[in-house]
Parts: structure tokens; C-alpha cells; sequence
């Protein structure tokens, strides 16, 4: 049997704060130099302050800090975050929605650009980045995240993309208040930081490996004791010299595919592994709880 442990380790505390920290940063300094400086609306509930932020002041002459919009409408989502996502995950998320907009509100305007395609593509670009940092510290940047990280979690469902449907409908309300085109190149900004979360944080899709190998219950003992997924077997017949084969059948998390890739070329090089995307799942499929 082989022994291998846990391949997606939980990171230290440190390492998390120093993830939303960063993650903070970057999501601020983007607002201010892309977001505000362009007139754009990111997706979520910082594109949902923004609206409101610059709605009072068109039509008012008021001008709200946008720290008091952010937390205001984070606070239902933290509540149910706390209660069925998990307590240290809600507290993380907390200190990257607390940092973000204080530094929203603090930092400068600086315009790096004046051509907006160009803010869209590199501002969605850099509000992927950020998101994806504090995902990776297991926590969030708030709202519409918080949505998509339960639903995810729950019901085991990739919900990134639904969640850009969502920010469409808000972009509909800023097309009518404040003009079609900034909102239009909104929809640039969050299709591009849409791309970058799916692509560089891989945990809510999922992977299906059929592996045919000649050690089928050594590397299933990978499987199971790396990644807490179970498999079938099935044996079949190989064409080429027609011998008996033995595949092995297994979803995994995207995340997990590279280590545990090279766990079983460990077990067996020999082995012929083939990678299958796979849209959805239907049934029990064990999911790394937060903390």
C-alpha cells in the first residue's frame, strides 16, 4: 500500500493573512486606477457600491465613502458565511473587505490610461488576480463571492459564471443612469477577471482521470489516501495485444490534478492516464469543508 498525504494542504495563518493582504492591495489600487479613473463597475457588490457611490452624487450631490456601501451590503452575506461556510473563513474575508476599503476610500485616483478598452481588459485582469489571491488564503473579497463559494460548497456547483450573469443585470441599471458605453466596457472588465478566476483557481471544477494501469490497487491506495476520492475498476481488454487491462475511473478537484498526477507516475510510470473536463456532478462528491 502506498502512503501519501494530504496534497492540498490548508495554508498556515500567516500565509493567509499575507494572501488577503495582497490580494486587498491589489483589489484597491485596481479600483482607484482603473475602475474610478475609467468610470467602470466591476462585478459584485464593489461594482453595486460604485453604482450607488456615483448614483448619490450625480443626482444628490452626495458623495457616500465607499466603505460604509461595501460593509453595508457585506453584512447579510457575512452573517450566512459564518454560519454555513465556516467561522475562520468569514473572519479572513472580513479582514480582506475591512483593508480593501479602507484603502479604497484612502488611496488616490491615479489615471494610468486614458484608453478604455485597455482599463478593461488589464483592470478585469488585476480584479481576477486579487480575488483569486484571497481564494487562495481560503477566504473571499465579499458579496456576490460569498454566493458563489456556498453554492460551490453546497451543492457542488462552479457558480463564477452565473455570478457574471448576475453582475450583467447591474450593468443594465448603469447603462441607463450613467451611459452605454462605460457600461459596455464593464462588461470587458468582468468577462477578463471571469477568465482569470477560472483559470488560475481550479477547486470548484472538476476532472475525471481514467487510468489504465498495471497496479490498480496500489494506485487507487493513491487516489484515496491523496485526495479522499474513491474509484472504480473496470477490466477490459487491450486491443493492440489483446491483453486483460485494468481501468481505473475518478472525479477529482482541477486542484488537485497536478500533484496527484505525479503521485501515480510515481506508483506506476508506466500507467496511461487520460484527463477528461467534466461539466457537472450529479451525486456525492467529497469537498474540502472551510474552517
Amino acid at each position: 500500500m502506498t502512503s501519501v498525504t494530504t496534497i492540498i494542504p490548508t495554508p498556515s495563518t500567516f500565509k493567509r493573512v499575507i494572501l488577503v493582504i495582497a490580494g486587498a492591495v491589489i483589489f484597491s489600487m485596481n479600483l482607484n486606477s482603473f475602475a474610478y479613473a475609467a468610470e467602470l463597475f466591476p462585478g459584485g457588490f464593489a461594482g453595486i457600491s460604485l453604482l450607488i457611490q456615483r448614483a448619490f452624487l450625480k443626482f444628490f450631490n452626495v458623495k457616500i465613502p465607499y466603505t460604509i456601501l461595501y460593509f453595508a451590503l457585506n453584512a447579510v452575506p457575512v452573517f450566512i458565511s459564518f454560519k454555513y461556510i465556516g467561522k475562520k473563513f468569514t473572519i479572513f474575508s472580513l479582514l480582506m473587505i475591512a483593508v480593501s476599503s479602507f484603502l479604497t476610500d484612502f488611496i488616490p485616483s491615479i489615471r494610468i490610461t486614458d484608453d478604455l478598452l485597455l482599463c478593461s481588459i488589464f483592470g478585469g485582469i488585476l480584479n481576477g488576480l486579487a480575488i483569486t489571491c484571497c481564494l487562495y488564503a481560503d477566504a473571499t473579497s465579499g458579496g456576490t463571492d460569498f454566493i458563489a463559494i456556498y453554492f460551490s460548497e453546497k451543492k457542488g456547483m462552479d457558480m463564477w459564471n452565473m455570478i457574471f450573469g448576475m453582475n450583467i443585470c447591474v450593468l443594465v441599471v448603469a447603462g441607463i443612469l450613467f451611459g452605454w458605453d462605460k457600461a459596455l466596457y464593464s462588461i470587458i472588465f468582468q468577462f477578463s477577471s471571469t477568465q482569470i478566476l477560472n483559470e488560475l483557481y481550479r477547486r470548484y471544477q472538476k476532472i475525471t482521470l481514467l487510468i489504465i494501469t498495471e497496479k490498480p490497487d496500489e494506485m487507487y491506495q493513491v487516489v484515496k489516501n491523496s485526495t479522499n476520492h474513491d474509484a472504480t475498476k473496470f477490466i477490459g481488454t487491450g486491443c493492440y495485444k489483446n491483453s486483460e487491462k485494468t481501468m481505473l475511473y475518478t472525479v477529482i478537484s482541477a486542484d488537485e490534478l497536478g500533484p496527484l498526477s505525479r503521485e501515480l507516475k510515481k506508483c506506476d510510470s508506466a500507467a496511461f492516464i487520460n484527463v477528461l473536463k467534466t461539466k457537472e456532478i450529479f451525486g456525492r462528491f467529497f469537498t474540502r469543508s472551510k474552517d
